[in-house]
């Protein structure tokens, strides 16, 4: 049976409310105001400690602190202030014929939360995610521990996500990957990776997942 490992932020889910709420209210406590969320959107993906060190400048012990902050209020209103993307329900139900798996640099505790409130937890058969010690998070080690713990063939596989790491991730355990432009990537980001698939929508989604299901 083939296996579609899915990404959650900008792939399954629409998170940006809750996750630029929760930068702001963690820079606000360094004493930085954000008067736009869409300045935020670079934190949609990558690990958090990364992109607080990338993008405001903190040495690795703020970054940290900073994450704790953004979990304060992650953890009990970020979470929640997120969307399923449309039609996405139905695409998961025409896959019930393979496996589905979800790894995610969002602490898996928080990953399975989120399946959960949104009823989507049925549709996989299992969710790997970050630690919240930050010993796991990068997406490469993620699927890596996916593949090990499912006793998975990496040439059975293929991963959905909608950023350059999912991209590197998958090429590290020599899998492809199709890049959705419906989430928070673009066509250049996809390009200079070397994104195996690129789609513009679930029913291209669906589409290549097929053509790649013939060719193996």
């Amino acid at each position: 049976m083939k296996n579609i490992l899915f990404d959650l932020d900008g792939t399954l889910t629409d998170p940006f409310l809750g996750i630029t709420h929760s930068v702001a209210y963690s820079l606000k406590s360094f004493g930085i105001e954000v008067h736009d969320l869409e300045t935020l959107k670079p934190f949609i993906g990558p690990p958090l400690d990364v992109s607080f060190q990338e993008y405001y400048h903190m040495d690795e012990k703020q970054s940290w602190e900073a994450v704790e902050k953004y979990r304060e209020y992650f953890s009990t209103k970020g979470l929640f202030e997120n969307k399923v993307y449309d039609g996405m329900e139905e695409f998961l139900q025409s896959l019930s014929d393979k496996h589905l798996y979800v790894c995610t640099s969002k602490p898996e505790v928080f990953a399975r939360k989120i399946l959960d409130h949104f009823s989507l937890t049925p549709y996989f058969t299992e969710i790997y995610g970050a630690s919240l010690d930050g010993k796991l998070k990068n997406k490469g080690d993620i699927i890596a521990h996916c593949l090990k713990q499912e006793h998975l063939n990496n040439q059975d596989c293929i991963m959905v996500g909608d950023r350059q790491h999912d991209i590197v991730g998958a090429h590290q355990n020599h899998i492809p990957c199709i890049g959705v432009l419906y989430g928070y990537g673009n066509l250049e980001e996809f390009q200079q990776y070397h994104c195996d698939y690129i789609v513009e929508d679930l029913k291209e989604l669906k589409e290549i997942i097929e053509e790649w299901e013939n060719v193996k």
